[in-house]
């Protein structure tokens, strides 16, 4: 009898050591997201959700807490700007373009106002708060002449060897969004947020003024002379960007994540 008492005693014990104890698996959820992206910058500094694109990704998520969610995204997309479309007189003569796929990396926090546990009646929903850090690659390029030229490798600014900017940039996303359960294993969410850079170079445009006409030819060519000032009424004294200010980008979509282990019954991810 004392031998059954002792051995019901450590299953019990190993039970509830397994119950308290944080499943990894349960906490997880790995999903796609769907939306659209746009750029905010020198070819574009006023307008909201111009040029929306496609955009699309992977994302996972650790559970930390009934408030707290570590996440992590790759986001795929691309951005992209024409001063043909502008209606500012002085950024229309200046007749720039360019367009530039993303890819994107972070990693950060969801911050929940409510409490929340997916598949838990009582928590079936919240808006959050999502902070995150990362990076991101671009390649910006134009349309010049019925061709796509890599704009980068020209130095359209007169920028030579190591003076060039990296096509590897950080990022900063910060945003507003909203999720909810689907059953026991599944969440839908969808959120907002605005990518702070550190470069002012996504459009290629950091320059305030146009660089010396004869100075970019003799440093990198006729072709990157030819691009670095397409105004239409040819001034060599306009204003080509803002070098005050870095350029930003919005990605705003949905998300479907799915649990990757079995719901966990006996744990509270409140604890």
């Amino acid at each position: 009898m004392k031998k059954l008492l002792f051995s019901l005693f450590i299953c019990l014990s190993c039970l509830k050591f397994y119950a308290q104890q944080s499943n990894n698996w349960t906490r997880s959820e790995l999903g796609v997201s769907l939306g659209t992206m746009y750029y905010i910058g020198d070819l574009n500094q006023f307008r909201p959700f111009y040029e929306t694109n496609l955009a699309g990704g992977l994302m996972y998520r650790f559970n930390y807490h009934s408030r707290l969610t570590l996440r992590f995204n790759y986001t795929y997309g691309s951005l992209d700007a024409d001063d043909k479309d502008s209606k500012i007189t002085i950024n229309k003569n200046r007749d720039l373009n360019f367009h530039t796929d993303i890819h994107e990396l972070v990693g950060g926090i969801e911050f929940h106002y409510l409490p929340f546990q997916l598949g838990h009646k009582r928590y079936p929903g919240t808006a959050y708060i999502l902070a995150q850090f990362g990076a991101f690659y671009m390649n910006p390029k134009t349309n010049y002449n019925g061709q796509e030229i890599a704009l980068q490798p020209l130095g359209t600014e007169g920028q030579i060897g190591g003076q060039r900017y990296n096509k590897v940039q950080l990022c900063i996303p910060i945003g507003l969004g909203a999720k909810f359960s689907l059953g026991k294993s599944a969440a839908f969410s969808f959120d907002v947020a605005i990518r702070k850079t550190f470069t002012d170079y996504i459009d290629d445009v950091g320059a305030t003024y146009y660089p010396n006409t004869n100075l970019i030819p003799s440093l990198n060519g006729t072709l990157a002379g030819s691009i670095s000032n397409q105004s239409i009424d040819g001034t060599r004294y306009g204003i080509r960007g803002n070098s005050r200010t870095s350029d930003w980008y919005v990605y705003a979509g949905a998300m479907l994540t799915f649990r990757l282990g079995k719901e966990n019954v006996c744990w509270d991810w409140k604890k």
